[in-house]
């Protein structure tokens, strides 16, 4: 039984190509201290089996305020995260996270979204003709971002005007930025979905924002911060992890014209395509974060309490002891199984919303051009500077 090892040093290398170093971690031991690249030490989990029971193990917490003072131990500094954004259901343990899960789990339930379909398909449609006539575009900032951006914030009663400062703001916290635009930024939002708040308390409108500031659910109502944090989480992880999505299948396939051909041929394979493109190459690359209430034994490997604990979605969902022939996209495997949007009591609530709109734009954006290539080199495209997120900083495409 392995205890304590130096921490592996993860740079920027790391964020550009970390499927190889996950690999290899797998193969050495699928549980290691890590020095992430802005200097967090933390305990990194990559295999599946391990990743699986840790992201349903109640051993590891992910209360806010004692993350806050575990920052304070391990840094010698304060989190930089404005704190009126943080008391969402990802940063919470039952039973907090139980009260606050039922008021918002209806609103996307499979048979709830689906109610979105013609509204989302609309959306995709009017996008797409738009785009312009010479057929050159990133895609990311003409299809993947207001797709997404746009239903969430529908959704919500948010005005789709505000999105690209949504964007901005969303990108800062999500992405390795200076404690300095952190709070600038994540105060910028805070201040900005309290006033829309007010705005809802004082006339509500037909949406999901206005029901969560008025919802009563057994008598419960949510707090001033935890109605701004959820209105935080909902639309940030309402359209980011969409665009990510989007952006990774197409990168995908434009890789591998085996498997976009074999999609045009079938679309029907598309439903079971998406599962695949959320298991080579999903949108969250490792999940937030969580610490260990006592020393957990996992993999082999013994965890001290006190420690933070990072699980890669994106290794466990490489890892050839679960998959066979990982690093194959195969848009015909049978789907199930991966870990995309994790597991436990902190699955995703919007997987089945994810999941609707993947299916429509891939499914529009194939059906509506003969020809989709990437306008440059692959080598040209670079990843976002984010170790939560993967996704393309831009996706240059020339369409016909």
């Amino acid at each position: 039984m392995r205890v304590l090892d130096e921490p592996i040093q993860l740079d920027q290398d790391f964020i550009q190509n970390p499927h190889a170093v996950y690999e290899r971690l797998r193969t050495e031991s699928p549980v290691r201290p890590v020095a992430m690249p802005r200097g967090l030490k933390a305990w990194l989990v990559t295999g599946y089996a391990e990743a699986r029971a840790l992201l349903a193990d109640p051993r590891l917490s992910k209360d806010n305020k004692r993350v806050r003072e575990l920052f304070a131990v391990h840094r010698g500094a304060d989190s930089a995260f404005v704190s009126s954004l943080a008391a969402h259901l990802l940063n919470m343990d039952p039973p907090d996270h139980t009260r606050l899960r039922k008021l918002v789990n209806k609103a996307f339930t499979v048979r709830t979204v689906s109610r979105l379909r013609p509204r989302v398909e609309q959306i995709a449609d009017e996008l797409l003709a738009a785009m312009p006539e010479d057929g050159r575009v990133d895609l990311l900032n003409a299809f993947a971002f207001p797709l997404p951006i746009t239903v969430i914030c529908e959704l919500l009663g948010i005005p789709t005007t505000d999105r690209d400062d949504f964007r901005a703001w969303s990108n800062t916290i999500v992405s390795a930025a200076t404690p300095e635009q952190l709070r600038s930024h994540g105060t910028a939002l805070s201040e900005y979905l309290t006033k829309l708040i007010a705005a809802k308390r004082a006339e509500p409108t037909e949406d999901l924002l206005s029901d969560l500031v008025h919802v009563s659910e057994a008598g419960d109502q949510l707090s001033e911060v935890e109605l701004i944090s959820m209105a935080f989480l909902l639309l940030v992880a309402g359209h980011e992890t969409t665009v990510n999505l989007i952006g990774n299948s197409v990168r995908a396939l434009l890789e591998r014209p085996d498997q976009l051909a074999a999609l045009r041929a079938d679309p029907s394979l598309l439903p079971g395509a998406v599962e695949e493109f959320l298991r080579f190459e999903g949108p969250v690359n490792i999940a937030t974060l969580r610490f260990t209430t006592e020393p957990v034994e996992v993999g082999g490997t013994v965890i001290p309490a006190d420690q933070f604990v990072l699980i890669s979605l994106l290794s466990a969902n490489r890892d050839g002891e679960k998959f066979a022939e990982p690093d194959t996209l195969d848009v015909t495997r049978p789907a199930g199984g991966h870990l995309a949007f994790g597991h436990g009591i902190h699955y995703c609530v919007g997987a089945p919303l994810a999941r609707l709109e993947a299916e429509i734009a891939l499914g529009k954006l194939l059906d509506r051009f003969d020809t989709i290539e990437l306008d440059g080199e692959p080598a040209g495209l670079r990843w976002r500077d984010s170790t939560l997120m993967r996704g393309l900083e831009t996706l240059p495409v020339r369409l016909r």
